[in-house]
C-alpha cells in the first residue's frame, strides 16, 4: 500500500482521514494475506479519497504564488516611487 504525503494527509478532513486510515489498515491486511488483487482495489479507493486534499494543496500553492506576485509588484512600485523622488 502506498501512503500519501504528509502535506496531503494534513489537508484531509477528520472524516477523510479516518476513512483513509481504515482503508490503509484493510489494504495492509490484504497484502499480508497475499490478496494483492483486492489490495489493488483498496489502493484505488484511497487514491480517489485523497483527490480533494490534493486539490486543496494545489490551491494553497496557487494562492502562495499570487501572494508572492502581489508582494513583488508592491515592492517594485515602492522602489519606483523612491527613485522618482
Amino acid at each position: 500500500m502506498r501512503n500519501c504525503s504528509i502535506q496531503v494527509r494534513g489537508l484531509l478532513t477528520r472524516e477523510e482521514l479516518d476513512r483513509y486510515n481504515a482503508l490503509l489498515d484493510v489494504g495492509h491486511y490484504l497484502e499480508s494475506q497475499n490478496r494483492y488483487d483486492l489490495s489493488y482495489i483498496v489502493q484505488k479507493e484511497i487514491d480517489i479519497l485523497i483527490l480533494p486534499a490534493i486539490e486543496r494543496l494545489k490551491e494553497k500553492s496557487r494562492q502562495r504564488d499570487r501572494d508572492t506576485e502581489e508582494y513583488l509588484r508592491r515592492k517594485e512600485q515602492g522602489l519606483l516611487d523612491e527613485d522618482d523622488e
